[in-house]
């Protein structure tokens, strides 16, 4: 809802890059560029939660650049385990470390303990 949306002094969103309205806009969508995996170098790590629950975390991932969810279900896929993305990284549970890794590798990415 726009601040002053149905009063006199409305005034409708416009595109940034044409300047017609948004409702009248033809540009294309913007699309983000999707970084290799060869460029990318993964980090596993095996770390303990509460009650003694065991996950594998991948780091350094970013977010942009990266189609992460699509990645997470691929390794849980693999691994055949749960798993959530996670603001430090991917994780999924258990103790999946060379599944992992195998996956990662197969997929093009760098690997590194």
């Amino acid at each position: 809802m726009r601040l002053f949306e149905g009063t006199e002094f409305d005034r409708p969103p416009r595109c940034e890059r044409c300047g017609e309205l948004e409702a009248d806009c033809q540009c294309p969508p913007e699309a983000t560029p999707q970084i290799p995996p060869g460029k990318l170098t993964a980090r596993l790590a095996i770390e303990k939660r509460k009650k003694g629950k065991v996950v594998t975390v991948i780091y350094g991932l970013p977010a942009e650049g990266n189609d992460l969810p699509t990645l997470l279900t691929r390794l849980k896929s693999a691994c055949g385990a749960g798993g959530t993305l996670s603001d430090d990284g991917i994780e999924i549970q258990g103790r999946h470390l060379e599944r992992i890794r195998e996956s990662l590798e197969q997929m093009g990415y760098r690997v590194r303990d």
